[in-house]
């Protein structure tokens, strides 16, 4: 059956779509029950993503952006360098145009650049086609509001209802006019500008060689730029932009080629961004990782002193390390933990005023510079903060505090709807409690389904190593058992 609840005399959707008892079906894909996750639409290209659900995207989403926009304006668009990224925003922008918008289109950038130059301008809204550090073979649509965050939860439902055939437009009138399509890659200048304003009053980098890990992602042809204009030596790797190897043993989440590069090159420290650059690993002198936990500690510190952290307060996720909870605690902060994701964290600092945040996978947050969370603006202040300390990061970390033993594993489940109902299983909730009540206030447990990849995580952290290491592996087994 044909889908149509588009008032008599309106525009069509440009690309049919029919109901099945399994949901939407777009040829030989099953639209699934919730389309947006916790980070836009993500999934596998060919799979979910295909150009004529960029295409339906793009033109709801332009009409629901219209309808919701206070003045006309344009709508920012970016991609990474994935394979499937030109012709995710070629058909998107085709879409985004045929609902009366014009597109401005950066090209290759960051994800931030896309959010930084969304807020800059008088656009109504930004769109980013990326699967941030997940495998080439991904990708996904990120869309922002005017204010440079990310898109509202109840705008992200009327695309989805529109796209599913189940708005009632009533008598607002959908766009029959035509949007244009410009290409716009001058304006990652002005987003790199952005950057280096804010730190032009700090001694520059000269004297720091800094090892940057690129991910063969969007980050490739704007960090070492601005690291060098900064005035810091530069040792790239996987510095091309290349699709079929984006983030694939390198990158935020495989630190080991940044490590030995910054051992072989007796460098300072050392930057690892993901495919899209909205997140950042460091890496010390010794090559000992420097994660979020450490870099918002750090950050916090100087915020402080310089009167810029309103209530020393710091939001992070359920995965923020014990130990450095306890340490800014122990210097009179306050840390509040959300559910991991940034959009959770940028939502707790609304609410509380907050002025830094971020998760310890390298998302930071700090609205005194940005409007979202941005890898190269986290680096460069890190780096920045090194350099005004007059000490090396290495010593910035050993005064820090000591992280608990912490334990990451990832069980994979391809079925999205057994994923997401792990917590109906008896058996493994069981285990879970017994976990908590050996260790008590000696450790701590943490399984959840991932929002953005097909996997059960399963973290562990205590006091001592041992307890780690057994807890882990019981409740890693437990999740095992339950996928069958």
């Amino acid at each position: 059956m044909v889908l149509s609840s588009v008032p008599s005399g309106k525009i069509s959707p440009p690309v049919n779509f029919a109901l099945s008892s399994t949901g939407l079906n777009w040829g030989a894909m099953t639209l699934p029950a919730k389309l947006f996750g916790t980070d836009g639409i993500r999934g596998k290209v060919g799979d979910l993503l295909s150009a004529p659900l960029a295409l339906q995207v793009g033109y709801w989403a332009g009409q629901v952006l219209r309808l919701h926009s206070s003045s006309p304006g344009a709508i920012i668009l970016g991609q990474d360098s994935r394979n499937s990224s030109d012709m995710l925003a070629m058909a998107l922008s085709a879409g985004l145009t045929a609902a009366g918008l014009e597109v401005w289109n950066l090209g290759l950038c960051p994800t931030p650049a896309v959010a930084q130059l969304t807020h800059a301008t008088d656009a109504i809204g930004g769109v980013m086609i990326s699967a941030s550090h997940n495998p080439p073979e991904d990708n996904g649509i990120k869309f922002f509001g005017a204010n440079g965050t990310k898109l509202a939860t109840e705008l992200q439902a009327a695309i989805e209802s529109a796209l599913r055939g189940e708005t009632d437009w009533g008598t607002e009138a959908l766009s029959s006019s035509w949007g244009q399509h410009y290409h716009r890659p001058e304006l990652v200048k002005d987003y790199l500008a952005s950057l280096r304003g804010p730190l032009l009053s700090y001694p520059n980098l000269s004297g720091l060689k800094i090892v940057l890990d690129l991910a063969w992602g969007a980050a490739a042809q704007v960090a070492p730029i601005i690291f060098q204009q900064m005035g810091a030596e530069v040792i790239s790797l996987h510095a091309e932009p290349k699709g079929d190897r984006i983030n694939v043993n390198c990158g935020s989440t495989h630190l080991e080629s940044l490590k030995a590069a910054v051992l072989t090159h007796s460098a300072d420290l050392g930057f690892a961004f993901d495919g899209d650059a909205d997140r950042v690993m460091a890496v010390d002198s010794t090559g000992r990782t420097v994660d979020g936990d450490y870099i918002l500690y750090l950050w916090g510190q100087a915020l402080r002193q310089a009167n810029q952290l309103p209530n020393n307060l710091i939001v992070s996720t359920v995965m923020a390390n014990l130990g450095f909870e306890h340490a800014w605690k122990k210097q009179g902060g306050s840390l509040i933990r959300t559910a991991v994701g940034d959009q959770y964290v940028q939502a707790e600092m609304l609410k509380q005023g907050a002025m830094l945040g971020g998760e310890q996978s390298g998302h930071i947050l700090c609205p005194h510079y940005g409007v979202s969370g941005d890898g190269l603006l986290t680096a460069l202040h890190l780096a920045s903060l090194v350099k005004r300390a007059g000490t090396s990061l290495t010593e910035l970390v050993d005064q820090s505090f000591q992280t608990y033993p912490q334990i990451l594993k990832n069980v994979r489940v391809e079925d999205r709807e057994h994923r997401l109902n792990w917590q109906q299983d008896d058996t493994l909730q069981q285990k879970i409690a017994q976990a908590e009540a050996v260790m008590g206030d000696r450790g701590r447990v943490l399984v959840r389904a991932s929002g953005t990849e097909p996997v059960i995580r399963v973290m562990v952290e205590a006091e001592s190593a041992e307890l780690t290491h057994y807890w882990t592996e019981a409740l890693v087994a437990a999740v095992q058992k339950y996928v069958g």
